[in-house]
């Protein structure tokens, strides 16, 4: 299945978090062709999330304090949209277990039926 565009910028900002890389670098943690890479962080530095940095003749890419911002609010956003699915599915697993009160009611009646024996 092909990733949208929003994917693609995840997972651009998701490699440079933990460091500063060059452009195969990314495009082999990414999974992407470089031309499409190149296209991608252009759209990002013209936004000040990526920066280009040179060192001894290598052009690396880095995330902006900005960059920073934005990947930390996508990954918060993710993670409460997990923890939403996971709280509906609790909430529906809870509700085919009996409450508290039925399960006494059946209890107190089956006491009852012990006792008539």
């Amino acid at each position: 299945m092909q990733r949208s565009k929003l994917e693609l910028y995840e997972e651009i900002l998701y490699a440079l978090v933990k460091r500063h890389m060059t452009v195969d670098a990314i495009a082999y943690a990414c999974n992407m062709d470089c031309v499409a890479l190149r296209q991608r962080l252009e759209f990002l530095m013209q936004n000040g999330l990526v920066e280009e940095r040179n060192f001894k003749k290598i052009t690396c890419y880095a995330l902006t304090r900005r960059g920073l911002a934005i990947f930390k609010t996508l990954a918060l956003t993710k993670r409460l949209e997990k923890l939403q699915t996971t709280m509906k599915k609790i909430d529906e697993a809870l509700q085919t277990i009996p409450s508290l009160s039925e399960y006494s009611k059946e209890k107190v009646k089956r006491q009852r039926r012990n006792k008539n024996y």
